[in-house]
């Protein structure tokens, strides 16, 4: 099975909720990936922190030098955030061969731009690397987007490596669905090879529902779905929303807050208000549109004919029970479980990715799927940044 390696994985999502870490044994590389969890923790930001980096999400409310401060800031609490499960599981930082971070996406625009004669797309992650190698002492792999997008790439989504890795089936097609703040998905067919993946962003995951919870009812999400249990989706509304261009485009695609964040969690608010819509009915709609966009993209945008045998859930949204009875009801009779089934913690499998992909960067293997991302080829992922 060749070398283990004893790796940290690092992340931040488009939740922006605080880090979630991981330790992690993997042993052998590519296919011949196995792994072992040995301990994982989320670390909230604290509220104020929190809120400043959400103000980063939008150029309106973020200036250069904010961001230049907070990518040091953030350097930091990524490194406490490693330093504390090390002590909490008690694990040797000596025997950490490597720190595997995402770090926070505060910008993300994958469509081509065409500047000063270049055609480019972009993404931005902060929470230093340098940082992170110097208060822990462990080499860091991180910004792991940008190759691929130097390739051609959007640079996104990265999850369909690890899906291949360790949840292809000879025999079942199996569709691999995050929802976290963006819903995500990873369709494996049946005997899948890493150029038959398919992966894209579906489009809102909790976002939308967090937003509604957030300022109607001055909450942070909408637990286990409660409220909008209690209310009635706008199914006129719906249709309308539904309508939004990036629902229906044609993969490789991707998308974040630039296009489902502030803006259009107020506009989605202001309409809601025009309509009459209470809390209850806004939090119901908002949830159908995340089960909506979800179900039709697996029955619009991937291949005709190609079989979904069975859907498994992570995230955020996996937690939300109203939204997966919904979308269980939705995608029926397609049996829908948890990532968990399939012997890797949801909550945790955003965290093992990069730590995976560190350790495909440390073997100096590709770790990008060209048929998710849009790339021209399969490169390795991230950069290293030795320990002091």
């Amino acid at each position: 099975m060749g070398d283990t390696r004893r790796i940290i994985g690092l992340i931040s999502g488009t939740s922006a909720d605080g880090v979630s870490a991981v330790a992690v044994d993997i042993t052998g590389t590519g296919t011949k990936t196995s792994l072992e969890i040995l301990g994982f923790e989320t670390y909230d930001y604290p509220p104020e922190l929190r809120e400043e980096v959400f103000r980063l999400f939008t150029p309106e409310s973020s200036t250069v030098d904010t961001i230049s401060h907070m990518n040091f800031v953030l350097g930091e609490f990524f490194a406490e955030a490693a330093l504390r499960l090390m002590v909490e599981y008690d694990l040797d930082p000596g025997e950490v061969d490597a720190i595997g971070s995402h770090g926070q996406t505060i910008h993300h625009l994958p469509r081509l731009r065409n500047s000063y004669g270049f055609k480019v797309r972009s993404t931005l992650q902060i929470g230093e690397p340098a940082v992170i190698a110097d208060k822990t002492m462990v080499p860091v792999v991180a910004d792991f987007r940008k190759a691929d997008i130097a390739a051609g790439g959007e640079g996104a989504p990265l999850t369909p490596y690890l899906d291949y890795l360790l949840h292809r089936s000879p025999d079942r097609g199996r569709v691999l669905q995050n929802i976290g703040g963006i819903a995500n998905l990873t369709y494996l067919p049946a005997g899948a090879k890493l150029g038959d993946v398919i992966a894209f962003d579906t489009g809102p995951g909790n976002m939308v529902i967090d937003a509604v919870a957030m300022r109607l009812a001055s909450e942070p999400f909408d637990r286990d779905g409660r409220i909008a249990a209690k209310g009635k989706a706008d199914k006129d509304l719906l249709e309308e929303l539904m309508g939004h261009p990036y629902i229906a485009r044609s993969p490789p695609k991707t998308t974040g807050r630039e296009e489902f964040g502030k803006s259009y969690a107020t506009e989605f608010l202001r309409i809601c208000g025009e309509r009459g819509l209470g809390l209850e009915d806004a939090a119901a709609t908002a949830t159908a549109l995340t089960v909506e966009s979800i179900a039709r993209a697996y029955e619009e945008l991937l291949p005709e004919g190609g079989s979904i045998d069975e859907v498994y859930l992570s995230g955020g949204g996996a937690r939300n029970l109203f939204l997966v009875e919904s979308l269980k009801a939705r995608l029926d009779p397609i049996p829908v479980g948890l990532s968990d089934d399939l012997g890797l913690s949801g909550d945790a499998k955003e965290a093992v990715l990069m730590a995976v992909l560190a350790n495909e960067h440390l073997a100096g293997n590709p770790g990008n799927v060209p048929g998710a991302t849009g790339a021209r080829k399969q490169v390795v992922l991230g950069a290293f940044y030795p320990a002091p």
